[in-house]
């Protein structure tokens, strides 16, 4: 074990506190109420082999490192603190003192390495999601089931990926340092380009009925149960994801045939696919006919209609017209982990994914700038005016219907839409932080991120 030599860094408590302020430009505040001509501090930082090492320096290591509170210590009863933000330094000393100061490495959360890859930068969180982002905003974090995760908002041209053969954007960089991506065509296209190639597939319905007598609340599922038209009796049976929706069925084709079968499976990483079908109730939804029963045909409002609407009147439901919530706030948690979707992942997702593709949700399409429920927007990334496409987010389930939000020709978030309605497929992976690490580009449209 190493012996723990003190470095005297002042002979007194008043020169001490001289030398930090302006060696570390104010990153040590000190409260005192007596000076002591003994007054010594001793810093070990941690090394690649996890053991502490004397620091023999007259500052603070700052970049790279935190301050351990709990092993550093002061003789005397003296109190340390370091601001997580600016690492600013607090020593509170009422007696004569001498502290031993232990910094750990700083982890390097595996999103913000990706973000140094990409030579991107974050804008920090952001609070309105009320107004259609019809310019070119940035990137922007919020916390995802992983970590911190940074998006692309509004109208961005450096975000295009080239995987597989096919162009992509991305949508986010996810907490666990994996970049979600989603289709967007055979060649890059400009924002706002009409082109049906920015699609796999068009005239998809989410899910196909048999027939008016097996409508059923279950359909709103990536996965659901019972199989087939039998009717779903409890809203844990209605989420038992053993029954693929015709629309993942189609999905999955496409990434075995294109993605597995070419050799790029490899690169793709089993991060969740949120399909939330938590039912807050009446009290978040502000609807009347919105049970949480979420099974059969009984009237129920999911998770993302709770955050993005506001629909309390039979007329206003009837007329589908709803007014979208103020302060709409998005999210990247899946509420519950049966709907989030993985292959082999069981700490983080459910595992019943045979192949880890799916959809966009309805929050990333607000957080990338769409606005408001049925607010236009021509000017985003996410905008095709060639057709509307479907996300992964369930909607309501009403008067026999089940409803999932989709993408409009518009532009806009609409959640009106059966899920036997036609719509397009622009399906989402999710690229591994290792893959990441290999890919060169500005992530323009001439130049998109590859490896």
């Amino acid at each position: 074990m190493k012996k723990k030599v003190l470095l005297i860094l002042g002979l007194i408590l008043i020169p001490l506190v001289s030398i930090w302020l302006c060696s570390f430009g104010n990153q040590v505040s000190n409260k005192k109420d007596k000076v002591d001509p003994k007054n010594t501090i001793a810093m070990y930082a941690e090394g690649e082999d996890g053991e502490y090492n004397q620091i023999n320096e007259s500052t603070f290591p700052k970049e790279g490192y935190v301050l351990n509170v709990e092993k550093s210590s002061c003789k005397n009863g003296g109190s340390l603190s370091q601001d997580a933000s600016t690492k600013t330094i607090s020593l509170s000393v009422k007696n004569a003192e001498s502290c031993t100061l232990y910094f750990d490495k700083e982890e390097v959360p595996p999103s913000k390495d990706t973000l140094e890859i990409l030579g991107i930068t974050s804008n920090g969180m952001r609070t309105n999601f009320d107004d259609p982002a019809t310019t070119d905003e940035g990137i922007f974090e919020m916390e995802d089931d992983y970590g911190m995760s940074y998006y692309y908002r509004g109208a961005v041209t450096n975000n295009y990926v080239k995987f597989a053969g096919f162009y992509w954007r991305i949508i986010r960089v996810n907490g666990d340092g994996s970049l979600r991506i989603i289709y967007d065509g055979t060649k890059g296209y400009a924002n706002g380009t009409n082109n049906a190639d920015r699609f796999i597939k068009k005239g998809q319905p989410y899910n196909i009925y048999q027939g008016t007598g097996s409508r059923d609340v279950k359909f709103v599922g990536w996965m659901y149960g019972p199989a087939g038209t039998t009717k779903s009796t409890s809203k844990e049976q209605a989420q038992t994801n053993i029954a693929d929706s015709t629309i993942k069925g189609v999905v999955d084709a496409w990434y075995k045939t294109n993605i597995e079968d070419k050799g790029y499976g490899n690169a793709v990483s089993d991060t969740l696919f949120c399909n939330d079908r938590s039912t807050p109730g009446k009290e978040v939804t502000e609807w009347n006919f919105g049970t949480e029963l979420g099974y059969g045909e009984n009237n129920t409002a999911y998770g993302a209609f709770g955050r993005f609407l506001i629909g309390n009147d039979s007329t206003d439901i009837n007329t589908g017209g709803h007014s979208a919530r103020v302060g709409i706030q998005p999210t990247f948690k899946c509420p519950q982990k049966n709907d989030a979707f993985t292959v082999n992942d069981t700490s983080k997702g459910n595992g019943a994914l045979t192949y880890p593709i799916g959809l966009i949700t309805a929050d990333e399409i607000v957080a990338a700038g769409s606005g408001k429920l049925n607010t236009n927007n021509i000017s985003y990334y996410l905008y095709n005016p060639s057709g509307w496409y479907w996300s992964i987010s369930p909607y309501y389930f009403y008067f026999s219907m089940a409803f999932v939000f989709v993408t409009y020709t518009s532009g806009s978030l609409n959640g009106l839409v059966d899920t036997y309605d036609e719509g397009a497929i622009a399906p989402v992976i999710n690229l591994s932080a290792e893959y990441v690490q290999t890919m060169k580009g500005t992530g323009t449209m001439t130049d998109p991120y590859q490896a």
